[in-house]
């Protein structure tokens, strides 16, 4: 099966310059883990939820909080994100993820086009959705819940 069926085409890049305020202000309004980061709309790395909070103060938004602790969020992307990260073509597998989920820490890995433009994201939950998918239609046709578990 190619990737491109079960990959989220619906990806949220930053750019290499942007600060750490603006991905907080992302991860909180939208429900992603990974943004892309591009620039003149390439790949450059990845940054996860992770990573920003290992990169911000943990004393923001209590009392403790410092002007040093704010100036956390004038950090840019580029300092913290994971460059080159591993990448999958238009053309690739589920195969080819799931084994570079089995051999890498990763939990995404961004799709790309022969230009190295993202066009999509696929994590271990969509395979998981797929397999679990795929599981449910043999067990309609077996007329057997949990034929193939």
């Amino acid at each position: 099966m190619n990737i491109t069926k079960i990959m989220s085409k619906r990806i949220v890049t930053v750019e290499l310059d942007d600060t750490l305020r603006v991905v907080r202000d992302i991860f909180t309004n939208v429900a992603f883990h990974n943004l892309l980061v591009v620039d003149n709309k390439r790949l450059y790395g990845i940054l996860s939820d992770r990573d920003l909070l290992k990169a911000l103060s943990p004393n923001l938004g209590t009392a403790a909080e410092t002007r040093e602790d704010r100036a956390t969020l004038n950090k840019k992307v580029h300092q913290i994100m994971s460059r080159e990260p591993i990448t999958l073509t238009e053309e690739a597998g589920v195969r080819d993820a799931i084994d570079l989920f089995n051999t890498e820490t990763i939990t995404c890995i961004p799709v790309v086009d022969n230009e190295n433009r993202p066009v999509g994201i696929i994590s271990w939950r969509d395979i998981i959705k797929m397999l679990a998918n795929i599981i449910e239609e043999k067990s309609k046709k077996s007329h057997c819940p949990h034929a193939d578990l």
